[in-house]
């Protein structure tokens, strides 16, 4: 038997005062973009993206996405989880929230002075979409990740609506991991991968049932990263690629502006479990991690990613501090390559429609 760790001094703050309530609030969605011409007298900006647009892309905080049909659908911390929507990922419309109050009320029982959903994730699974979110409260690991499933994503589908699924796991003060910032990854026949983690002993991986989404009876969280000091490490995201799993992960200090050091590594195994090393092959519970992307001129702490994989090419989704923007909150899609050696790179981020992707799937149950 280990003792508990210390609370940690250092801790993401993500901050009510950051998800205004106006920006969250149900609201009808947004006539198209773009409804004609920029005048000769006012150029357009370099970025090209449409005051609307430019909106919609701040006070993102821990996005994920997916596609539907021809739709992209972007999540992110706030109030209600509040939902974005694309067509290209580059101009985006909000359109609503999850939840109708900021936070479901059991949820806030179970962990008091909880205020706001953290950190969701979403999946296609079992022919429905199920998105995960955290509950907790700022220095401590007295959290739940919580669950709400729904047949479409489009809010002008008879069939949309979301269903409260409860609990999936949660942690207690002495327990030597944190039980927020979740992913879930298919990861071969009858196997879902759920990882998930913030500080304490690092990132932690649960077996769970792909048939209910939440971890089997008397599953054990295992260890698949973590650093000594600081312990600033959080936010997994895994994808499979060819032979190997891809452990995406945070690095550092997220949530203070233009001071956030935030910073996206990742390693690799043939094992979902693990062991996983970086390209130099230290291994990420020894501290190891590649650097994927950091900060670069006006993007201050770039952080929190997710993987939107599509036939035909991947994009890596996160946040950062906009350093010319007083350091509000931004959402960045950037292609992600990968080298000779089956190492990711990301590219620049997206500024115009990219091309269209394939036929098929998008998300998490894309091909492989």
């Amino acid at each position: 038997m280990s003792a508990a760790p210390a609370v940690p001094r250092l801790w993401r703050r993500r901050l009510l005062a950051a998800f205004p309530p106006a920006a969250a609030a149900p609201i009808v969605l947004l006539a198209p973009l773009l409804a004609g011409p920029i005048p000769a007298a006012a150029p357009a900006p370099p970025r090209q993206v449409p005051p609307a647009a430019e909106d919609a892309v701040r006070f993102v905080h821990d996005p994920c996405v997916i596609r539907e049909g021809d739709t992209y659908y972007l999540f992110c911390t706030g109030r209600g989880i509040p939902i974005r929507c694309s067509k290209d990922l580059v101009r985006w419309e909000h359109a609503g929230r999850v939840f109708a109050e900021d936070l479901p009320p059991w949820a806030k029982e179970e962990i008091p002075g909880s205020a706001i959903p953290w950190a969701p994730d979403i999946a296609r699974l079992n022919g429905r979409y199920y998105l995960y979110y955290s509950v907790s409260t700022f220095g401590r690991n007295r959290s739940l990740i919580g669950l709400v499933t729904g047949r479409t994503l489009d809010p002008a589908s008879p069939d949309y609506g979301w269903k409260d699924e409860g609990k999936v796991f949660e942690s207690f003060p002495g327990d030597r991991y944190n039980a927020i910032d979740s992913n879930v990854l298919p990861a071969g026949r009858n196997r879902l991968a759920l990882t998930f983690g913030s500080f304490w002993s690092g990132i932690q991986y649960l077996e769970a049932d792909p048939r209910t989404g939440k971890p089997r009876p008397g599953a054990v969280p295992k260890p698949l990263a973590r650093r000594q000091s600081p312990p600033a490490i959080e936010a997994p995201f895994l994808i499979r690629r060819r032979d190997h799993y891809y452990l995406f992960v945070s690095f550092d200090l997220c949530s203070r502006g233009v001071n956030s050091t935030y910073n996206i590594r990742v390693g690799r195994s043939k094992s979902v479990e693990g062991p996983y090393a970086d390209r130099d092959g230290k291994p990420l519970l020894e501290g190891g991690g590649t650097l994927v992307v950091g900060t670069k001129g006006r993007v201050i702490g770039p952080g929190h990613c997710a993987v939107l994989r599509e036939r035909g090419r991947d994009l890596l989704v996160h946040h950062f501090y906009d350093g010319e923007a007083n350091g509000v909150p931004t959402l960045q899609v950037r292609p992600l390559s990968w080298d000779s050696d089956g190492w990711p790179e990301a590219g620049p981020p997206l500024e115009v429609p990219p091309p269209a992707p394939g036929r098929g799937g998008a998300g998490k149950e894309a091909a492989r």
